[in-house]
């Protein structure tokens, strides 16, 4: 995993609250997009607080897909996608933002591990990588299995097949 830099005097928390002209706009889906994003419609740039608030809302030993939050932030903006890049991207921002926090000695950071990928897995990107994250899914009681091949553990009950129905849903408990 490659690391971020960040320039020098800029915190992840001053790029999570920066404003950008295209946070929060609605546009087409771009004709190169379409294929992979289910056709034709309109797609907003999510703003990375409103990502940041999503998160936060999720309750101890509740999880959401990648998926699920883009189809959240889809239906809270009344358009049909959410662009599936500037989210992980401000996914990212949300995790890095929190363990600043948590470093400052904030007692309340957003709990951005509850995020999995779409199959359940774990986010690499995260502070810590997949272990990190398998470590604080498991202490808030979420069963995680071993996932195929090389892959890493993986969130039980989620998979491809499931995504939109899970999406938020409460994971099995072992």
């Amino acid at each position: 995993m490659a690391k971020w830099k960040l320039a020098k005097g800029t915190t992840w928390r001053m790029k999570l609250e920066g404003a950008h002209p295209s946070h929060g706009k609605v546009v087409e889906i771009p004709e190169r997009m379409r294929g992979r994003m289910g056709g034709a419609g309109t797609m907003v740039i999510p703003r990375p607080l409103d990502i940041d608030a999503m998160v936060r809302g999720l309750r101890k030993a509740r999880v959401v897909t990648l998926s699920g939050l883009r189809e959240r932030l889809a239906a809270d903006s009344g358009v049909d996608r959410a662009c599936p890049l500037t989210t992980g991207i401000f996914m990212r921002f949300v995790a890095e933002a929190a363990e600043e926090d948590r470093r400052a000695g904030k007692k309340r950071i957003t709990p951005y591990w509850r995020v999995v990928l779409d199959d359940g897995s774990m986010n690499g990107k995260f502070p810590g990588g997949v272990g990190a994250q398998a470590a604080k899914l498991r202490a808030e009681g979420i069963r995680l299995v071993r996932g195929r091949g090389k892959k890493g553990p993986v969130v039980e009950g989620i998979g491809n097949r499931e995504r939109g129905r899970l999406a938020g849903a409460k994971a099995r408990r072992g």
